[in-house]
């Protein structure tokens, strides 16, 4: 049994679990170091921890996933699971409330409640127990991730210089995408955000044919995908040279993204992280015009702990890696984010983003 399921099986006592059922893709790879996008599996008190996939996976999970007993499942619903619940003494199975739907909820109960010997099986949600671990980072995965931030970083340099007037938001995403893939990337972490003008007023807006034009704010986002681990990175340029208004908005918010990175150590909550940014912000007269959190964990999702924003209790501590990303977006003319990846250490913050800004 490797090291990361060991931890979570020794979880289990703490919460009064027999076992528990892991089926989000991200902890199901971290766990096991199963890739593929079908499976289950199953971590139970003092047994070997199984792996559930279907024919097109048992090979490719018998080499990734060396410490798992992996057992093809066969047609739909709930049998496999119950075919092994049988052979164990588990009355209460643990499963991820924030990954399980509600049908598929109902479908088990169902299940197990058809079965004489695991109608007194009981289903407990469960939330965070495999995210708790996967919040901070080892050498490897830190390896991974660099590679990741290195990539979206060469591409971000490579393709910003070169954006020119008359080009749609559609065609500066396909370049940034070409050119992350181009220096290393296996894929792009999510869907590229190329926002020009008015557009930029929309934080997640998504790249359409509209023509950049000289002046005018470009907010560009995206991220590179390496070994699974995401990056995720935002510049906001201008083709030309910027006006007193891009300049204003430009330096409020860079100021308030360095103040967040210099000031920032370990024992403070999101919240308080999320403060120290948006202190700034306020204070310029522009609080009303950020609207989203300063940040958010990075890992084998491109979303995950620690939540670094408004009412985030989560304590931030050495070796957790997350974005801090303040903006400023203004109906009818624009917006300006700025997003680097950092990485906690005991004296602070180290941002691993280099791409100019």
């Amino acid at each position: 049994m490797n090291g990361r399921t060991e931890q979570m099986t020794a979880q289990l006592a703490e919460r009064e679990l027999d076992a528990v059922l892991i089926s989000a893709p991200e902890n199901r790879r971290y766990l096991s170091g199963f890739t593929g996008s079908a499976g289950w599996l199953l971590l139970a008190k003092g047994e070997k921890p199984e792996l559930f996939t279907d024919s097109r996976y048992t090979v490719q999970a018998a080499h990734q996933a060396p410490d798992y007993q992996v057992i093809q499942v066969k047609g739909g619903g709930w049998n496999w699971l119950l075919d092994s619940l049988k052979a164990k003494d588990i009355r209460r199975l643990g499963f991820e409330s924030q990954n399980v739907t509600v049908a598929s909820y109902n479908a088990l109960l169902e299940a197990l409640q058809g079965e004489g010997e695991l109608s007194q099986v009981s289903l407990v949600a469960t939330t965070g127990m495999t995210e708790g671990l996967r919040i901070i980072k080892d050498k490897e995965e830190l390896a991974l991730l660099q590679k990741a931030i290195d990539a979206s970083d060469a591409a971000m340099e490579a393709v910003c210089p070169a954006i020119r007037e008359g080009m749609t938001e559609k065609e500066v995403a396909w370049r940034m995408e070409v050119a992350m893939r181009d220096f290393g990337a296996d894929a792009p972490s999510f869907d590229t955000i190329v926002a020009a003008g008015p557009n930029g007023a929309m934080a997640h807006h998504r790249p359409s044919d509209q023509v950049i034009k000289r002046g005018e704010p470009i907010v560009i986002d995206m991220g590179a995908r390496v070994g699974g681990y995401c990056s995720d990175i935002t510049r906001t340029v201008v083709v030309g040279e910027p006006d007193e208004m891009f300049r204003k908005i430009y330096d409020i918010v860079l100021g308030s993204q360095l103040a967040a990175i210099h000031t920032v150590k370990p024992g403070l909550t999101g919240e308080e992280c999320d403060g120290l940014s948006r202190a700034i912000i306020a204070e310029a007269g522009y609080g009303d015009n950020f609207g989203h959190s300063l940040g958010h964990g990075v890992g084998l999702a491109v979303h995950e702990y620690p939540r670094v924003g408004p009412k985030s209790p989560d304590q931030l501590k050495p070796d957790m890696v997350f974005t801090i990303e303040p903006g400023i977006y203004i109906t009818g003319w624009g917006g300006v984010r700025i997003e680097d990846i950092v990485i906690l250490g005991e004296g602070g913050a180290t941002p691993l983003s280099k791409a100019a800004k």
